[in-house]
């Protein structure tokens, strides 16, 4: 939205809340729209409780309804995404037999392109890739995906196994970013 177009909308931002929160209300919804903001970007309704899809259908359908709001204009609201740490284990660092190739980034970066589970997954940074440990030949791939804030994307990922090469990846949940060291004593 233009920032002409912003500034009307927020003129009348307090009946847009009572018109959004009144349509929540038809429907049951138990989300409510708090107050609304402008940001150079556009406005943000902020909500009492995380909105569902539906919610925000009725919220965009409000705002596209709007006489000086040219829908065209509008770009589709979305939830506010978080970081979600996976990680993939059982593939070996080095993938092929008798090689000093070892894995890389860019290697498991086209194994998930490869792969239909991922065709909805956004990674928030570079896949990191590490040996397990000194006397093993196994890896453990760090992956970083946008998500809801509930975790559902990535908790739907976990124990998923899918075959790479002859071997079969598990996907299993991470706590933290493997890029912060972990501390050895208390383990936080």
């Amino acid at each position: 939205m233009s920032s002409e177009k912003i500034m009307k909308f927020m003129k009348n931002s307090s009946l847009h809340i009572t018109n959004i929160n009144g349509s929540l209300r038809n429907v049951k919804s138990e989300v409510l729209v708090d107050f609304i903001q402008s940001d150079p970007l556009g406005i943000t309704a902020v909500t009492n409780k995380v909105a569902l899809q539906s919610d925000l259908q009725i919220i965009e359908h409000h705002v596209k309804n709007i006489d000086n709001i040219n829908s065209l204009c509008m770009e589709v609201p979305q939830l506010p995404q978080f970081k979600s740490y996976l990680k993939i284990i059982g593939i070996p660092y080095f993938p092929h037999d008798n090689s000093q190739d070892y894995l890389t980034s860019s290697n498991i970066k086209n194994i998930i392109k490869q792969n239909q589970i991922f065709d909805n997954v956004i990674l928030t940074s570079k896949l990191q890739v590490i040996k397990v440990s000194l006397k093993s030949d196994m890896s453990i791939i760090w992956i970083d995906i946008w998500d809801v804030q509930s975790g559902s994307k990535a908790k739907s990922f976990i124990n998923w196994c899918f075959n790479v090469g002859r071997y079969i990846a598990t996907i299993r949940g991470a706590n933290m970013n493997s890029s912060i060291p972990q501390c050895k004593n208390c383990w936080k």
